[in-house]
């Protein structure tokens, strides 16, 4: 198995390097945001999604979350208008979030498959499909 393996795995859910892992995606997506909006780009979440994938794919399922939950109180504040206050969401505020909740669960989900595929894939990497036939 090649390093790329070794790298995503290397990180232990529940470290404190995985949640900084996740912060720093998160801060790095804000920024990339800010980037966006000032071309008046009004997807709020746009930037956050790599972020968790990453947070999720080096960190777990834990950081995966922190990084999503961490998401939602900075884009309320900082994106969504007025911008620096976290006033009364409307109806399309609450969809928004909605639907940011629903694809970064499937965004966590699948990145969680991913690692357990590659752990056992590391396990045993003799072989070449999931029938455990070796390759002629």
């Amino acid at each position: 198995m090649g390093n790329g393996a070794d790298y995503i795995l290397k990180l232990k859910p529940w470290s404190l390097s995985a949640f900084l892992t996740a912060f720093l995606a998160v801060v790095f997506a804000a920024t990339m945001q800010e980037v966006l909006a000032s071309f008046g780009a009004t997807l709020y979440f746009a930037a956050f999604f790599p972020a968790i994938l990453m947070a999720s794919l080096l960190g777990g399922v834990p950081a995966g979350i922190f990084a999503a939950v961490l998401a939602i109180p900075i884009v309320w504040w900082a994106f969504m208008p007025p911008i620096f206050e976290f006033n009364p969401l409307t109806p399309e505020d609450y969809d928004s979030f909605a639907i940011f909740v629903l694809c970064s669960s499937l965004l966590i989900c699948f990145s969680h498959l991913y690692r357990e595929a590659l752990a056992i894939r590391m396990k045993f990497p003799g072989e070449s499909d999931l029938t455990g036939r070796l390759p002629n």
